[in-house]
């Protein structure tokens, strides 16, 4: 009796102990390890960008963080019943840090590329823009891409800029960290043409009065997306659904105009 019994009870501990096992995979599976879950249950977005990239996000005057992206941020954690925390990271840190959740959306101009999908997935696109050539005031004979071809090029490095910049043989392709670095180099003489966004560069060249002009028309069409960690479909789709909501309310048109002054391109 005694033999028994204790088979018995070891038998039922065992089976305990496997069925605590399971139930701790269970409700410890994707919904833990969700981004959309860790956002609604802190309360937090963080959003990562460079936060030196105006107008879409920059330290203002009273050192805040102000601008488009930055704008869009705050609506969109304010729809999710959070608020945003801004983590201001190297452009070519940004994808590496949402991989290791040190952010949980990337909101920086980010264009939606094949190459990138690989490590990240995209919202739909938020900004549809360009990529222009610019040169100096009294630069003439750069109006066409295959114009650059033979000339000193500058561009940010690891952007699509790089890309179309090194699709025309024959261009002298330098790739720099920060924008405001290869303005300085082109109004300096260093360089002949840089290619960058043409909402960027109209409003900085307007806003900080500088001696460039936009020399060509859209010479490739970009697709800007929020990047977000793989196999979270469930705040792909959410961010979506708040877009959509953003622009039917006419939220949207509304923060684009107020950094653009025009209505948005549609993609």
């Amino acid at each position: 009796m005694k033999k028994g019994f204790l088979i018995s009870l070891i038998v039922l501990i065992i089976a305990g102990m496997l069925s605590g096992c399971g139930g701790s995979k269970t409700s410890g599976g994707s919904k833990t390890d969700s981004v959309l879950a860790r956002v609604k249950e802190s309360k937090v977005l963080k959003v990562g960008f460079e936060g030196t990239y105006p107008p879409f996000n920059f330290l203002n005057d009273d050192q805040k963080y102000d601008g488009f992206d930055v704008d869009i941020s705050n609506e969109i954690a304010e729809r999710l019943g959070a608020e945003t925390e801004f983590v201001a990271t190297k452009w070519e840190s940004l994808i590496g840090g949402l991989k290791s959740d040190k952010f949980d959306i990337v909101i920086a101009q980010m264009t939606v590329t094949e190459e990138r999908k690989k490590s990240v997935d995209f919202t739909d696109p938020y900004v549809v823009t360009g990529s222009v050539l610019i040169t100096r005031e009294d630069a003439d004979g750069i109006s066409k891409l295959e114009d650059i071809k033979g000339k000193n090029v500058g561009v940010g490095g690891g952007t699509t800029f790089e890309e179309v910049a090194n699709s025309v043989d024959g261009a002298n392709v330098k790739t720099y960290k920060a924008v405001n670095d290869y303005i300085a180099d082109l109004m300096n003489k260093r360089l002949d043409v840089i290619i960058n966004d043409q909402l960027l560069m109209s409003y900085n060249i307007k806003e900080n009065d500088l001696p460039l002009k936009i020399s060509s028309d859209i010479v490739n069409k970009d697709e800007i997306g929020m990047a977000i960690k793989k196999d979270n479909d469930d705040f792909v789709k959410e961010v979506n659904q708040i877009l959509t909501d953003m622009k039917e309310d006419g939220t949207y048109s509304e923060i684009y105009k107020k950094w653009f002054g025009t209505e948005p391109l549609e993609n």
